[in-house]
């Protein structure tokens, strides 16, 4: 008798962790999209918004820690397939109500695996990045919301988010 087949796909039929085959697949043009917030005390979000903190541009350095994580997603995630990304843009907006700022990464590849984890590791250490740079004037921020918005390419062609709009 065989066991059942996982839909966990980094687990072979004994339960052993491992990195998935992917040599097979075509390479196709893949797109993940991903998003998160931190919110911040009213005074934290003005200094960033001023450009006022004492380490300097917060959301321009956040940007290009945001793709630099992109770029080293493989590291970070044991079983993750190292990738040759063709663009990571990641935008940042203040939002005055929230008090915070929402991050949105997009990140492309043509391969045979997608970039999902590539998009939302850059959204999180993007995130970390402003914690990291305000802590001094606020230790309270909260980083939530770090959600897949929509995936492009590949065997199950196009996934969004209920809600997301391109």
């Amino acid at each position: 008798m065989t066991e059942p087949t996982s839909p966990l796909t980094h687990f072979d039929p004994h339960g052993q962790a491992h990195m998935v085959d992917v040599g097979a697949k075509p390479a196709s043009h893949r797109v993940a999209v991903a998003q998160g917030s931190i919110r911040m005390q009213p005074a934290t979000f003005e200094l960033i918004a001023a450009g006022n903190a004492k380490k300097g541009d917060v959301i321009g350095i956040a940007r290009i820690a945001a793709i630099q994580a992109a770029k080293r997603t493989a590291e970070l995630i044991p079983l993750c397939h190292p990738i040759a990304l063709t663009r990571v843009a990641a935008d940042f907006r203040l939002d005055a109500q929230l008090p915070g700022v929402h991050c949105i990464v997009t990140a492309e590849t043509v391969g045979a695996t997608g970039v999902e984890m590539e998009a939302l590791t850059a959204v999180q250490i993007g995130l970390l990045t402003i914690y990291d740079m305000c802590k001094a004037a606020d230790r309270g921020m909260v980083i939530d919301g770090v959600r897949l918005l929509e995936k492009r390419g590949g065997k199950s062609g196009t996934v969004r988010r209920p809600g997301h709009r391109p």
